[in-house]
């Protein structure tokens, strides 16, 4: 008798499936899931859900509040051509409304690219404690990508306030580790996607994150997917453009007095971005740069104080 053939279930479908499990899930009441709570969140854990965006509010105690509005505009460009990478992560709050927890500038973007829905992790008010064992348990898993390592351990740093040395003492991985996983999620989209297919590895991957001339990077990302470039080759391409391009010259530091200055204007404009910039050893100028209109009222507030 011929072996029936099984057929590989089709996005749709899984789609569907997920789908099916979430509205199972949130079917419970309220103290249902609280009795059940650690298998659900469990299963909330690695499961990312599409989300409508007009269900998803800010949360009003965001401590970050200043966005920069040209990158911004970059990485809503980027989610229009190659979607949403990273999910963001949200609270449950009732069957359709949610808050958001991290990935502000995410969601942001998202709008801005004209998303109806965003891919989401879910969670629930009180799982901390859980959350932490079940994302640790989850990276364990061996059919992870890269990304999905990296993805991972970002939400155990943001939302289990954990730093690189608890995560790695967590994880039993050296903290060096911990930083390349990382510094993955600082790619570009296009990259970190050949990660997440596997078109390019680990090792690759370290190599072009540890680039930070974006054209340079770019470049070599392209070389190696065409030409099928092995780390060991990528390594050498980096290293040698590294030596043909000029050494930038170190900065200067300010004279402390100039620096206490520029500490104090800082405190005054409420922003790092305050500069003093000397020009030999009497002239210079301050630079006190603004991103929005209303930023720029608020500047001109404090000075006729």
């Amino acid at each position: 008798m011929a072996k029936k053939i099984e057929r590989k279930p089709t996005v749709q479908a899984e789609k569907q499936q997920l789908a099916a499990g979430l509205k199972a899930i949130f079917s419970l009441s309220d103290k249902e899931i609280e009795e059940k709570q650690e298998e659900v969140v469990k299963e909330l854990s690695h499961t990312v859900a599409m989300i409508p965006v007009d269900q998803i509010e800010v949360n009003p105690w965001q401590p970050r509040n200043e966005f920069d509005e040209t990158a911004l505009a970059e990485l809503s460009e980027s989610v229009k051509v190659h979607g949403l990478i990273q999910p963001i992560t949200v609270r449950r709050l009732s069957p359709n409304a949610y808050q958001l927890i991290s990935g502000e500038r995410r969601l942001r973007a998202s709008k801005m690219a004209g998303l109806i829905e965003v891919p989401a992790y879910i969670r629930l008010a009180n799982d901390q404690e859980m959350l932490e064992m079940a994302l640790v348990e989850n990276i364990q898993r061996e059919d992870l990508n890269a990304i999905e390592v990296a993805i991972t351990l970002q939400r155990l740093k943001e939302e289990c306030s954990l730093t690189d040395e608890s995560l790695s003492d967590r994880m039993g991985k050296k903290r060096s580790t911990v930083t390349n996983y990382l510094r993955l999620l600082k790619l570009p989209p296009n990259i970190q996607k050949s990660i997440k297919d596997r078109e390019i590895s680990m090792g690759h991957a370290r190599v072009l994150a540890g680039i930070d001339d974006y054209a340079v990077r770019d470049s070599l990302y392209r070389q190696t997917i065409k030409e099928g470039l092995s780390v060991r080759d990528l390594e050498h391409l980096a290293a040698a453009l590294s030596e043909d391009r000029p050494k930038k010259a170190p900065k200067e530091r300010l004279p402390d007095a100039y620096d206490d200055v520029q500490k104090k204007l800082r405190e005054l404009f409420g922003t790092a971005k305050v500069q003093i910039k000397l020009q030999g050893q009497s002239k210079g100028q301050i630079v006190l740069p603004f991103d929005t209109v209303d930023q720029f009222n608020a500047y001109l507030e404090h000075l006729e104080k």
